[in-house]
């Protein structure tokens, strides 16, 4: 499977579903809220090789420290130890409005402070003139060194280093928090983020045979729902559900087909394990 992946929010699969089923879209038959959980379980069933890697760095306070709210399952964790700051070139600008008083003619004094009843002694405008102010400030901090980390918990990817590391410091997933023995400091986290967006939406995997997969298992809960509401889909239903187990077929090969970085990866540790087996015992 590639690594470039792409998504789609739940609303614009629904909008896929809905025109293939124009008719029960018409008649009000589609609920959004009870096809939300079928996209979900489609996802499960995917695995974690859909979910979008991300990275986070975050501060430790009294020994703790709150996850992101889109974490799922952490691929890496290490403690960052020392760090040395470097100025970068500006690239960001912040701007504001200041309001400039106008003067009075006669004491040049500003309005607001002559106490001139403007405009009539005072000939001067009263609409408001602004000047702009740029702001910049920019700060990067580069981290020369960092410490392994022992961790446990149920929010740990299989292959997970932070699982077989044996160091003084060590920390445990749970409720949501990174709970450490340290008091204070940074850590960096590699992570699976959950699927959904910045403003909270349900992403899917957006793939023309997967698509295909999420696509059939909702029509076939929409038929299913109207099959117990007394429709007559009993035809269709059984249609859609054969169409469900192709399309379930393809979009497992799509998923657990490696690509070359993991065939490569494979390679390396096979390569390394027989020179261990073979060849180490041999080295001065």
């Amino acid at each position: 499977m590639k690594t470039e992946l792409k998504y789609r929010t739940f609303n614009e699969l629904l909008d896929e579903v809905s025109t293939d089923f124009t008719v029960f879209s018409m008649e009000g038959m589609i609920e959004p809220a009870q096809l939300i959980k079928v996209a979900q379980r489609v996802t499960y069933e995917l695995g974690l090789k859909i979910h979008q890697s991300k990275e986070e760095l975050l501060e430790v306070s009294h020994g703790k420290v709150k996850l992101p709210n889109d974490f799922y399952v952490l691929n890496h964790a290490l403690l960052c130890h020392r760090y040395r700051v470097h100025s970068d070139v500006p690239m960001g600008r912040h701007t504001e409005d200041i309001l400039i008083p106008e003067c009075c003619p006669a004491c040049e004094a500003p309005v607001q402070e002559c106490g001139c009843p403007c405009p009539q002694k005072c000939k001067v405008s009263c609409n408001e003139q602004y000047q702009v102010v740029q702001t910049i400030k920019h700060e990067t901090r580069i981290y020369d060194e960092t410490i392994k980390l022992n961790l446990t918990g149920n929010h740990l990817a299989p292959g997970c280093p932070n699982l077989r590391y044996k160091c003084g410091s060590h920390g445990e997933i749970k409720n949501g928090y990174l709970y450490l023995n340290i008091k204070d400091g940074s850590i960096y986290i590699n992570y699976e983020g959950a699927m959904e967006d910045d403003e909270g939406n349900l992403l899917v995997l957006d793939h023309p045979l997967i698509n295909e997969f999420y696509e059939t298992a909702i029509k076939s809960r929409i038929l299913e729902n109207l099959y117990m509401n007394g429709e007559n889909v009993s035809d269709k239903l059984a249609f859609m559900k054969q169409e469900l187990r192709i399309a379930r077929n393809n979009a497992y090969g799509v998923v657990n087909t490696p690509d070359f970085a993991e065939i490569k990866d494979i390679h390396d540790l096979n390569r390394k394990a027989m020179h261990n087996k073979y060849y180490r015992q041999f080295e001065s």
